[in-house]
């Protein structure tokens, strides 16, 4: 199978979705117990979200469900958040902490290395290689991680996380500007709550490509799923009216982003 799908447009902003993916190869399907099987932690029906927001865009994504391997950790395995509860490179639960493999059939190192090559590798290097196609057209380019997460999660976070959750490791990854342009649309958006660097501070996609001094900036956007989607439990739908009302905003962000990039030095 494919395991990443990009269109290429000239816009300087890229919008990369490591999380959308839902194909599972039949050998690593038929190891998965049944709750594995459910794929409750997709990233639901982002690439759809924002379809059509901003003209020309790139967009990277990856086809592969997290499962396989996860395309938004570090591939040396080192954690992104360390002491709290998270997912590692390969899951081995869920994001309720409960086991997603048959007894016996979880990934061993053998699976893991294979994985790196065959899935997150080329991932990476077509994410990369449209940083570079980019940054040449417009001396910039302005990598944008899209996401979404369950609103309730005690495993991973106490209480409901907000529904704009903008992560830019601190600052490190993005010029000030980008990561106030987004965050104020966030902050001012009625009948949402924000956050800024709060439990989601940019994974390894925005902490590894963000090199603001090399022209390359990043920023990821971790949205509630409670915001778009009818409920955040099986099937996981989509909810029109819901999306609808967050595509605005959204749409706001993008272009006062992509805005953004001639002004930022090269």
């Amino acid at each position: 199978m494919a395991v990443f799908e990009t269109h290429q447009g000239t816009s300087p902003l890229i919008l990369a979705f490591p999380h959308t993916g839902t194909d599972v190869p039949a050998a690593i399907w038929e190891r998965l117990n049944d709750n594995g099987r459910i794929l409750a932690d997709t990233d639901w029906h982002i690439e759809r979200l924002y379809d059509g927001l901003l003209p020309n865009v790139t967009t990277v994504r990856a086809t592969f469900h997290r499962y396989v391997i996860d395309a938004n950790r570090d591939p040396a395995g080192v954690s992104l958040y360390p002491g709290q509860n998270t997912t590692g490179l390969v899951p081995e639960t869920d994001f309720d902490g409960k086991p997603i493999w048959k007894d016996g059939q979880a990934p061993t190192e053998a699976d893991i290395a294979d994985r790196l090559a065959n899935f997150h590798a080329p991932y990476h290097a077509a994410l990369a290689a449209e940083i570079e196609r980019i940054k040449a057209i417009h001396d910039v380019a302005i990598v944008y991680d899209c996401h979404s997460i369950r609103s309730l999660i005690p495993f991973l976070f106490e209480g409901r996380l907000p529904g704009f959750n903008v992560g830019t490791d601190m600052g490190r990854t993005c010029a000030r500007e980008i990561e106030r342009a987004a965050y104020e649309v966030c902050a001012n958006a009625e009948g949402y709550t924000s956050v800024l660097n709060g439990r989601f501070k940019g994974g390894w996609t925005t902490r590894h490509y963000g090199r603001p001094e090399t022209g390359v900036h990043a920023i990821q956007m971790e949205l509630a799923q409670i915001s778009h989607l009818a409920t955040e439990a099986p099937p996981f739908a989509y909810d029109e009216d819901k999306a609808a009302r967050l595509r605005v905003h959204l749409k706001d962000i993008l272009h006062r982003i992509a805005a953004l990039a001639a002004t930022l030095p090269h």
